[in-house]
């Protein structure tokens, strides 16, 4: 007896609409860091489409599906820091923030780097300590950087963390 999972309406409603979604976001293979495929699978994935039902209606496996949607979340993640590193290359404020550095010194730090560049970074030091802590991931330990940070700040006062490696 073989047997075979039949896609629920509402996935192969999703399903059928997401080519008009990838048209009406702008989505250009040519252009992009996720291929055709790649799209499809999160644009279907952030819809909570599950890979099973991704699988039934593109004629694949799920574990197929499933290696596209590492492959295309990798590439967007090469992507952002990609922007990440163009942005702090042109960013006029790099402060260095040491190993053992206390997280509340960092703000004053950032402060005292945008005061001498004249540029406006528009955080609160509670705010600022949060925007680094969670940029940084597990280079912030408690309240200690745990591993050497740069902390740019754009023209515009847009803050971009970066591990220093």
């Amino acid at each position: 007896m073989t047997y075979e999972r039949a896609s629920s309406p509402e996935a192969i409603a999703v399903i059928d609409d997401v080519e008009e979604l990838l048209d009406d976001i702008g989505f250009d293979p040519e252009t992009s860091v996720l291929t055709h495929r790649q799209a499809q699978v999160l644009a279907l994935r952030e819809r909570d489409v599950s890979q099973a039902d991704i699988a039934d209606e593109l004629g694949t496996s799920r574990a197929n599906v499933s290696s596209i949607e590492a492959s295309a979340r990798e590439n967007l993640s090469k992507a952002r820091e990609t922007v990440a590193f163009a942005e702090a290359l042109r960013a006029p404020v790099r402060v260095r923030v040491s190993a053992d550095t206390d997280l509340y010194d960092v703000p004053q730090m950032v402060y005292d780097a945008c005061d001498e560049a004249g540029v406006k970074v528009d955080h609160t030091a509670p705010d600022l300590m949060k925007v680094v802590s969670d940029a940084a991931g597990n280079a912030v330990t408690g309240r200690k950087i745990a591993s050497p940070l740069i902390v740019g700040v754009t023209s515009e006062g847009m803050v971009r963390v970066r591990h220093q490696d």
